[in-house]
């Protein structure tokens, strides 16, 4: 597994909100993945309100 750093934004309240999170995963299509599910979860969030920008390994 390799890290990866995903970075994009989302809609807040005030407006829309960057962010950068790293993650293990096994290619960069399951760390935007797990990064999708991750913001739902813990912001309620639809995978509509959230943009990623980029993926780096």
């Amino acid at each position: 597994m390799s890290e990866f750093t995903v970075s994009g934004r989302f809609q807040a309240r005030d407006g829309w909100q960057s962010f950068e999170k790293q993650i293990e995963a096994e290619n960069e299509n399951v760390a935007e993945e797990h990064i999708l599910s991750e913001f739902g979860s813990r912001h309620g969030l639809k995978r509509t309100q959230i943009e990623v920008e980029g993926v780096d390994a």
